[in-house]
């Protein structure tokens, strides 16, 4: 069931603190089919336990302090990149060529919001240095089998997944193989002593104050757990390639709290060793595999830094044949069936927000702040692995809204105002989502609004 009992238990958390969140139920807020509002209430209610437990620890309190869930944060934070103004300037969400099309027997997604995925998903349909725009491209796919499409734009390096329904995916040997993995994979990878952390000030409480985080991810769900570990008190630290800058709305959505700087791991060896001598957290988001040539699988960053935690994120999961592919949410949704049980049978739907990446994000961070926990009794390095078809097969699974335990009701969700907040940048003036993770004590607000990307020195603060 989609509650934070189920997720509380991925994380390994003791169920005897459970009682200390309760949740504010406004009806409205993210309606769909399938049970979208629990999920997001579970993920964000169990990252919040999380940091309330780890602060719990560090300040010696003799309970864990209150968590409150308000589903009017949550609808709001989960589509926060939808309400985000930058000079009063709405993002464009996603490029003329990212969308549903029509094939010969089917649908297809496409992802085209990076220039070089734009570029090899025309190469695979022939069309090159395209000119006849979304026109000539919906021709080429009328044409194609949505399959073939699949396998074909995947094979030019490009992003594009065939709609099935949730069976269909059931059916498939990555669906079977996402299925059969835990919903949070955690793992002691050696005998590292107990981490010591020092006891927390005066208020706000910030759990991961005095952390450092090493944030190897880009859109989405990993830019929202290193956020959240940022809004917690860590030294959260992007580092991005030079050549592959990041989508400038993304980074502005996803940046509150962190510092932004380039590296190119292939050439910057000595900087990377440094950052990574003294780094507590490392956070990747890309294909599984595609890093390890740097030196940063798990069980070698551990083996150069014991005491480590190493989360990691993907769209499809390590397993199966789609294990080292690329993926997005829009992808993911479209692969495992939740576009078609939101949408009709005219078109293909999707969730009120990008609830896959957003809800893998906030478990994610719940993840490391679990093992910080557990690193403070335990000791050892800990390795954490997350996956959006792994979150996606959890809804699918679901008949319903799962009954929550401490819950009040509330007045129905009619927006976003009262969670979103207002603040100068150096990316302009900003209107964007407040965090929906929130307890007694804890932080408000992050401490600093989102630098330009790429314009902090690869160090330390």
């Amino acid at each position: 069931m989609t509650d934070i009992r189920f997720a509380w238990s991925a994380l390994g958390g003791d169920p005897a603190v459970l009682p200390q969140v309760s949740v504010v139920e406004r009806e409205g807020a993210l309606g769909a089919r399938l049970p979208v509002r629990a999920l997001a209430r579970a993920c964000v209610g169990a990252c919040a336990l999380a940091a309330a437990e780890l602060t719990a620890r560090r300040a010696g309190l003799g309970e864990v302090p209150r968590v409150r869930v308000d589903d009017g944060a949550v609808a709001t934070a989960f589509a926060g990149e939808r309400h985000l103004l930058i000079d009063g300037r709405a993002p464009v969400a996603f490029a003329p060529l990212s969308g549903f099309w029509r094939t010969s027997d089917g649908w297809v997604r496409t992802h085209a919001n990076y220039p070089h995925h734009r570029e090899r998903l025309l190469r695979a349909l022939g069309l090159p240095g395209n000119r006849g725009g979304a026109a000539a491209v919906e021709s080429a796919l009328a044409e194609r089998r949505a399959l073939d499409v699949e396998e074909s734009v995947y094979a030019a390096g490009g992003l594009a997944v065939a709609l099935r329904t949730p069976a269909q995916w059931a059916a498939h040997e990555q669906g079977a193989a996402v299925a059969a993995r835990p919903l949070v994979e955690r793992a002691r990878l050696d005998e590292a002593p107990a981490r010591v952390l020092p006891p927390l000030g005066h208020a706000p409480l910030l759990p991961a104050a005095g952390l450092r985080v090493l944030d190897l991810t880009r859109v989405l769900a990993g830019p929202v757990a290193t956020r959240t570990l940022a809004l917690l008190g860590a030294d959260v630290l992007r580092l991005d390639a030079p050549g592959l800058p990041e989508l400038a709305d993304s980074h502005a959505d996803t940046g509150f709290g962190k510092r932004s700087a380039t590296l190119d791991l292939a050439t910057d060896r000595a900087v990377l060793k440094e950052l990574l001598a003294t780094a507590d957290v490392v956070v990747t988001g890309y294909r599984p595999g595609a890093l390890d040539r740097f030196g940063l699988s798990p069980e070698a960053l551990a083996g150069r830094r014991p005491g480590l935690v190493v989360a990691q994120v993907s769209a499809w999961g390590d397993d199966g044949p789609w294990g080292g592919r690329r993926g997005f949410d829009s992808l993911v949704q479209v692969a495992t069936g939740i576009a078609a049980v939101e949408g009709s049978v005219r078109r293909p739907g999707a969730l009120p927000a990008q609830a896959l990446d957003h809800g893998t994000g906030y478990l994610l961070a719940a993840a490391v702040l679990r093992a910080l926990t557990e690193q403070s009794y335990q000791g050892g390095s800990r390795a954490v692995r997350l996956a959006l078809a792994r979150t996606a097969t959890w809804l699918t699974g679901s008949a319903g809204d799962a009954a929550a335990a401490g819950v009040v009701p509330g007045a129905p969700y009619e927006g976003p105002v009262p969670w979103l907040a207002e603040t100068d940048s150096g990316v302009g003036r900003l209107r964007y989502a407040r965090s929906p993770v929130t307890f007694a004590g804890g932080p408000a607000d992050w401490s600093r609004p989102p630098r330009p990307w790429g314009t902090d020195t690869a160090g330390w603060a």
